[in-house]
């Protein structure tokens, strides 16, 4: 297997985070979209609880701390991510109202029914759309919200390079109907989803990255599976300029009933 063709879950977990640590988004998004989507979420007030799964070094969630009330919980299984956040954070004047800390969204440390939104870009997919959506459910008050974007197709056929990449990389894809039928049937009334716009890929996400990949290269000189890895990134990014009609991350957003 070529290093192209490897899924991202076969690199080495320190590297993943050494590459995706200097860039401020680690997937496909833009604050406008995440304004957007939190602009369908009611009824928060500054004693609501908030968590962002999966943040990252929180670009999207200093964005929800900027224009939504309440307390804002970040999580993320790395710490090097969650020391970024932090900083980010307090650079921000943030810090007292958005926190992030070392966890796993498979193991949270919140009581049933304590949390008012859950939110969480682009990371769903390490539990799973369908876990996610069913095991975070319980923590959710009745009426609060789920956010999650999730790589989604965008037509029933596809071609057969980009079907089988997606399929290695995340076999639980599927198309937005399918994924708005398990969201009402783990229990949440659907109350938006909308396609995130190219320019979440392009300009917030693989632009940034052409500058990351010749400093990681030059700093992991001479290191295979450095190289590999970024091989691997470019495959994925000149995929999606192949296909981009074909798939894309797409907001869903459901009320607990």
């Amino acid at each position: 297997m070529s290093s192209e063709n490897k899924s991202i879950h076969e690199f080495d977990l320190n590297l993943i985070c050494e590459y995706y640590s200097n860039v401020e988004r680690q997937g496909p998004g833009s604050p406008e979209i995440t304004i957007k989507a939190l602009s369908f979420i009611e009824g928060l007030t500054d004693e609501s609880g908030i968590v962002d799964l999966g943040c990252g070094t929180g670009g999207q969630t200093m964005v929800l701390g900027q224009h939504a009330p309440g307390k804002i919980t970040g999580i993320d299984l790395f710490p090097v991510f969650i020391n970024l956040f932090n900083s980010n954070a307090k650079r921000l004047n943030l810090q007292d109202k958005v926190k992030g800390i070392v966890g796993s969204m498979e193991e949270l440390p919140f009581q049933k029914e304590e949390l008012d939104l859950i939110w969480s870009e682009g990371a769903i997919y390490n539990i799973g759309f369908e876990r996610g959506l069913n095991e975070w459910r319980k923590l959710l008050k009745t009426g609060g919200y789920i956010a999650v974007s999730e790589v989604s197709w965008f037509t029933d056929e596809r071609p057969k390079e980009i079907d089988e990449f997606w399929m290695d990389a995340y076999p639980e894809i599927g198309t937005i109907p399918n994924k708005v039928a398990i969201m009402q049937k783990a229990g949440y009334v659907p109350v938006a989803t909308f396609i995130l716009p190219e320019n979440c890929w392009t300009e917030h996400f693989y632009d940034p990255q052409v500058s990351a990949q010749e400093a990681f290269l030059n700093k992991n000189a001479g290191n295979k599976a450095a190289e590999e890895f970024i091989a691997n990134q470019q495959h994925e990014t000149q995929l999606y300029y192949k296909y981009k009609e074909y798939y894309g991350y797409v907001f869903y957003i459901g009320k607990k009933i």
